[in-house]
């Protein structure tokens, strides 16, 4: 069934915008985040805001006002906003967007008008798992959130800078201008024919930030209990990639039980290297370990000393009282061995 296309009179006459969510076919092996959230969770900040640095990508509608992607939009400003808070942002290119829609929802450019038939959530995270992103960068796995529980999106948002909704929106939200700090709130029953998926970069007192189209805007924490649970096909998942790992160990080193969801991830396929993988004897290995020790922002794992690498050496050793020469010689490979506890 080809995708619904909404006016967009805000873009210029007679300009659209798409939506192209399906509901999910079958329930992905996925696991939920509240199984993993101990007593010991820290608060998090009151407010949070990871968006701005995912500037400009967050603004990019990554086709989204031509062809039903709304799912590979979604994706890719994750990807934006996670590259941009660790000083490296990625932009897709529109070639990569349509490579990853065609792999994923079987889109034809070549034939639009019979292919152009949008995808879901699990689907497409299945493929980022298995495949990687057009930056490399592969899912470790993701997890679901609940909806109705403000504490644990603050706390997905907070750890690990992602939350990916899928939605059928209620008619009111697509009649109202899609303007900058827009605000979706409980607005009558959600719409089977307007499936959609909008990313969370940052949340406050109201809601949750979303970026939809590239434009930020707010919903509601209520709106988020109505519209964006199961029970009428909405969804809430937060992403895994190794840096968001290592940030939400940084920031919740004890409120999660982070050795049962390494194992869980594992166990469905998941490829987390635990500190007894860590190769201390290569370059590769040791920015693992700083990285898993909390290094912030995390290093780029690729075994080249750069400057960012050597620095956090320096960092480790004067924390250990070492002499802060930037060599890993046999001193400070014990000193990282007894830290990582192997």
């Amino acid at each position: 069934m080809a995708v619904k296309a909404i006016p967009a009179p805000h873009l210029g006459v007679g300009r659209t915008l798409k939506l192209g969510r399906k509901r999910p076919v079958g329930r992905a092996p996925h696991l939920k985040l509240a199984n993993y959230l101990r007593a010991a969770l820290p608060a998090g900040p009151p407010t949070v805001d990871y968006g701005p640095k995912g500037q400009p990508a967050l603004s990019n509608v990554y086709q989204n006002d031509q062809i039903g992607d709304c799912v590979i939009a979604g994706g890719y400003h994750i990807v934006a906003t996670e590259t941009g808070n660790g000083d490296d942002l990625f932009t897709a290119t529109d070639p990569q967007i349509i490579a990853d829609y065609s792999a994923i929802g079987g889109f034809n450019p070549e034939d639009p008008k019979n292919t152009d038939n949008g995808c879901d959530e699990p689907t497409a995270l299945n493929y980022w798992q298995h495949n990687g992103f057009a930056n490399g960068t592969k899912l470790l796995g993701w997890l679901g959130v609940d909806a109705t529980t403000r504490a644990e999106l603050a706390s997905a948002l907070y750890l690990f800078e992602n939350l990916l909704f899928g939605v059928e929106l209620p008619a009111a939200w697509l009649a109202a201008p899609l303007v900058p700090g827009f605000v979706w709130d409980v607005a009558g029953p959600p719409v089977p024919e307007n499936g959609h998926c909008v990313i969370g970069v940052g949340y406050n007192d109201i809601g949750v930030q979303i970026d939809t189209w590239g434009t930020i805007g707010t919903v509601t924490w209520q709106a988020l209990a109505n519209y964006f649970v199961p029970q009428v096909f909405g969804a809430a998942y937060v992403l895994l990639t190794p840096d968001q790992l290592a940030k939400g160990r940084t920031r919740a080193p004890n409120g999660v039980a982070w050795a049962s969801l390494i194992a869980d991830f594992d166990s469905i396929g998941g490829t987390v290297t635990t500190p007894q993988g860590f190769d201390l004897g290569t370059m590769r290995g040791v920015q693992q370990a700083l990285n898993f020790l909390g290094t912030e922002p995390p290093l780029s794992v690729d075994g080249i000393e750069g400057p960012r690498t050597r620095a956090a050496i320096v960092a480790f050793q004067r924390g250990q009282n070492l002499a802060a020469d930037g060599i890993v010689g046999r001193r400070t490979r014990a000193a990282l061995r007894n830290a990582l506890g192997v």
